[in-house]
């Protein structure tokens, strides 16, 4: 991670640097970062509570298809609008009260989205995000269903 918010003065005033810093890892692509705009960050670039949803939700994702292609669950579409609740305190700073994640999964049988169901606890136990958190992440699914083409001689 490299900030790069010095506008000359350094961190002389509150007000005279940018939050704006890069996320690095070899090899990879770059993550712009910065601080909430209500802390004086950089509304286009992803703060550190976004980043945290979003591994979050990638994590349960991924442990959730996982699940689904062990279980012979066929997915063929999966969107998340994750939500976190954060509290903030006297003292400026704060915490996370609950992360709720809300996938929109297509499935190709209606008779799998019972099962389908099932597996989001247990990708949610599986998870190391989940995991590593001291607040609840929760899940409310909906489903679709898509049959698959049939292949046609």
């Amino acid at each position: 991670m490299v900030w790069t918010g010095n506008k000359g003065e350094g961190t002389k005033e509150y007000r005279a640097y940018s939050r704006d810093h890069i996320l690095q890892v070899t090899g990879k692509a770059d993550i712009a970062g910065s601080s909430d705009p209500s802390f004086r960050g950089s509304p286009d670039r992803y703060n550190p509570e976004e980043l945290l949803v979003s591994s979050l939700s990638a994590c349960h994702m991924l442990w959730y298809l996982h699940l689904c292609s062990v279980n012979n669950i066929v997915v063929t579409g999966y969107r998340d609008q994750a939500r976190g609740t954060m509290i903030e305190g006297a003292d400026g700073g704060g915490h996370f009260k609950e992360v709720e994640l809300n996938p929109s999964i297509t499935l190709s049988e209606t008779a799998m989205i019972g099962r389908a169901t099932e597996l989001h606890e247990e990708a949610n136990r599986l998870c190391f995000v989940a995991n590593s958190v001291n607040f609840p992440v929760t899940h409310k699914p909906v489903f679709e269903v898509q049959p698959l083409p049939v292949n046609s001689p």
